[in-house]
C-alpha cells in the first residue's frame, strides 16, 4: 500500500525536487540545432544583400568619399579596410556621432559623455586624432548638450579619413576585388589574410 509522499525520507523528496528542476531547465533551454539554424539564416540574409550590389555600385564609391560612407555595404568594406590598418576608431567615432544625432533629448547627456570618454578624451580607449582646440571645443559643448555638440570633431575625422585612409582604400586589393564581377575567380585580399572574419558575411561573397 502506498504510504504517500509524507512517508518518504526527506532526502528522497529533495532528490525528486532536484530532478524536477533540472527537467524544467532543459525544457526551457533553446535547441542548439535551432540556434545554429537561425544563425545560418542571418548569415544568408547578409550575404544576399551583398550579392545584390553589382560591381558598378562599388565603382560609384570612387566618385566621392561621401558616396562610400553613406552606403551600408561600402561603409562595411571601408571599416574592414580600416581594421586591417588598426585605425577603425575613426569610422566607429563617425558612426557614433551619426547615432547621437538621432538620440532622444532625454538620453543625449549620458550618450554624449560616453562618446567623449570613449573617443575624444586624451588617453581614451579609442582616442581619435583631433587637434587640441577641437578637443577642448568638444569638451565645452558637453556643458550644453544638443545634437551638434560633436559636429566639429566629426567633420575633422571625416576630412582625415577622406584625405588619408579613403585614398589608400581605393588602391587596396579589397576595393579592386569588389569592383570585379563575383564570377571572377580572384582571391580577396582580406580573405587571404584571414584576419577579419567578422566582416566575411559582407565581403567574401565578392571573392567567390
Amino acid at each position: 500500500m502506498c504510504k504517500g509522499l509524507a512517508a518518504l525520507p526527506a532526502t528522497c523528496l529533495k532528490s525528486a525536487k532536484d530532478i524536477k528542476h533540472k527537467i524544467g531547465f532543459l525544457l526551457q533551454k533553446p535547441e542548439p540545432v535551432q540556434e545554429q539554424k537561425l544563425a545560418k539564416e542571418k548569415e544568408k540574409e547578409k550575404a544576399t544583400v551583398v550579392k545584390s550590389i553589382a560591381p558598378v555600385e562599388a565603382e560609384k564609391w570612387k566618385t566621392s568619399f561621401n558616396n562610400l560612407i553613406k552606403n551600408d555595404v561600402g561603409r562595411a568594406a571601408f571599416t574592414a579596410f580600416l581594421k586591417s590598418e588598426f585605425s577603425q576608431e575613426n569610422i566607429e567615432f563617425w558612426e557614433a556621432c551619426e547615432d547621437f544625432k538621432r538620440t532622444p533629448a532625454k538620453q543625449m547627456e549620458a550618450k554624449a559623455k560616453q562618446i567623449f570618454e570613449h573617443y575624444v578624451s586624451v588617453d581614451s580607449p579609442k582616442e581619435v586624432n583631433l587637434d587640441s582646440a577641437t578637443r577642448e571645443e568638444t569638451r565645452s559643448n558637453l556643458e550644453k548638450i544638443d545634437a551638434s555638440c560633436f559636429e566639429e570633431a566629426q567633420n575633422k575625422i571625416f576630412t582625415l579619413m577622406e584625405n588619408d585612409s579613403y585614398r589608400r582604400f581605393l588602391r587596396s586589393k579589397l576595393f579592386l576585388d569588389l569592383c570585379h564581377s563575383p564570377t571572377d575567380k580572384k582571391p580577396c585580399g582580406l580573405e587571404r589574410k584571414g584576419n577579419l572574419p567578422e566582416f566575411s558575411p559582407f565581403l567574401l561573397p565578392h571573392c567567390a
